[in-house]
C-alpha cells in the first residue's frame, strides 16, 4: 500500500506504508543511532513525535527483550528500508507485526538521507503520515501548523509509586518519562528506589526521607510543565543531593531562574560528544532532546555550566553552587549508545554518602 508523508512546508515523500493503517500528525524527528532502534521505539521521551531513523536498514534484528518502557511512543516510524526478514537468536517478532500490535503507522522505502537533510537545514517541522492518495495540501498544511505536542509528560510517566528493593542508599526517583535503565543502573549500584509519578508533591517524596533525588528523562517543552517545576524548587531548597537527566536537568535549570529554548532539529543519537569542563575530557554519549538550558544567561551565583556539546557548543550540564546537586542533558545511562559516562551515576552515589 502506498504511504506519504506530508512536511508542514509542503514537502511530500512517497512510499510504502508499515506498521498501522491510520493516518497521523505529529512533529516529525531524527535519531542517528546506527542501532538500538528498539530502544528508541520504547523511549517515552518521543511521544507525541513522528522518528526518522537515518541509519537505512531497520528490524535486522526483529523485536527482542531490550525495551525501555513497557511499549512504544512514536506516533509514527519513518525508514529507509524496513527489514521483512529478522535474524537473531532473541528474536520474539518482526518490527512490522510490533507496529500493528501498538496501532503505530510508518513509512517505508522513502529517502530519510533528503528528509534529514530538510530537518536539519529547515529546522524540526510538523508533518502527516497517511495512505489517503487523494490528499489536499490546501487543506492538511493548515492542520500542520496548528499541532502541538501537548502534555505529554503526564501521558507516559508510571500511575503509581513502586519501588524496587535493595540495601543501599534509598533514592527517589521522580518519573517523568523514566527509561528502565535508569532505575536499573541505580538498582545495580545497590539502591533501594523509589519511583513516582510525575505530579507528586515534594512535601510526599521528602517525607520518605530518601538519601538522594534522581529527576529523568521525558517530553516535550520543559515549560509546559509549571506545576512540576513548582515542586521540583522545593526539592531543590530540601538541600538533598540531586541528580538530573534531560527533562530533568531542564526542569531544575528553570526551578532555579534559568531559561530554556527549542533547538533547530535537537539531538537523538548514540554519537554526540560532550566536553567535562572541570577535567578536559570528552565523552561521546546518547541523547535525544529538542529543548536546551540558556547557558548564556545563567545566574552564575545559583550554576555554572559543567558540560558542553562540542559539535554546537550547546550546554550539556549544570554544577550547582553550594548545593549537592548536578544535572546532565545527556543520558549516560545510554540504552542505545555508549557507556562512557555511566560514572556519572557513581559520583551520585558518593554525593549520598555512599561507597561507589
Amino acid at each position: 500500500m502506498k504511504a506519504f508523508l506530508i512536511l508542514e512546508d509542503g514537502t511530500v515523500f512517497e512510499g510504502t506504508s508499515i506498521g498501522a493503517d491510520k493516518e497521523v500528525i505529529s512533529e516529525i524527528v531524527f535519531n542517528t543511532s546506527m542501532t538500538g532502534y528498539l530502544e528508541v521505539l520504547t523511549d517515552p521521551s518521543y511521544a507525541g513525535q513522528a522518528v526518522v531513523m537515518t541509519y537505512p536498514l531497520i528490524g535486522n534484528y526483529g523485536i527482542t527483550p531490550d525495551m525501555e518502557s513497557a511499549q512504544p511512543w512514536p506516533d509514527g516510524y519513518i525508514v529507509r528500508e524496513l527489514s521483512r526478514m529478522p535474524s537473531n537468536f532473541r528474536c520474539q517478532g518482526s518490527i512490522q507485526d510490533f507496529l500493528i500490535q501498538h496501532d503505530i503507522p510508518g513509512i517505508a522505502g522513502i529517502d530519510t538521507r533528503a528528509l534529514t537533510k530538510i530537518l536539519r537545514e529547515k529546522g524540526t517541522m510538523n508533518g502527516m503520515i497517511t495512505t489517503n492518495e487523494k490528499f489536499r495540501l490546501e487543506e492538511i498544511l493548515p492542520r500542520l501548523k496548528e499541532y502541538v505536542t501537548g502534555a505529554v509528560v503526564d501521558k507516559v510517566t508510571c500511575s503509581d509509586s513502586y519501588q524496587l528493593n535493595g540495601k543501599g542508599k534509598k533514592v527517589a526517583l521522580m518519573d517523568f518519562g523514566a527509561k528502565r535503565n535508569i532505575a536499573r543502573a541505580l538498582h545495580d549500584r545497590g539502591c533501594e528506589v523509589t519511583v513516582y509519578p510525575a505530579r507528586t508533591k515534594a512535601e510526599e517524596i521528602l517525607s520518605g526521607e530518601p538519601d538522594g533525588i534522581m529527576l529523568t528523562n521525558g517530553p516535550g517543552d520543559p515549560k509546559d510543565c509549571g506545576e512540576i517545576i513548582q515542586e521540583i524548587r522545593k526539592l531543590y531548597e530540601s538541600d538533598k543531593p540531586i541528580f538530573a537527566i534531560c527533562l530533568g536537568h531542564q526542569l531544575m535549570a528553570l526551578a532555579t531562574g534559568a531559561n530554556t529554548y527549542k533547538m533547530k532539529y535537537g539531538h537523538r543519537g548514540g554519537n554526540h560528544p560532550v566536553k567535562d569542563l572541570e577535567t578536559g575530557r570528552v565523552y561521546i554519549s546518547s541523547q535525544n532532546h529538542g529543548y536546551v538550558v540558556d547557558a548564556e544567561h545563567l545566574d552564575p551565583s545559583v550554576a555554572v555550566p559543567a558540560f558542553v556539546n562540542v559539535n554546537d557548543g550547546t550546554n550539556e550540564g549544570l554544577k550547582y553552587i553550594g548545593k549537592n546537586i548536578f544535572t546532565v542533558q545527556f543520558h549516560p545511562e545510554a540504552c542505545p549508545g555508549p557507556q562512557d559516562s555511566g560514572y556519572l551515576f557513581d559520583r551520585f552515589i558518593k554525593m549520598m554518602g555512599g561507597n561507589q
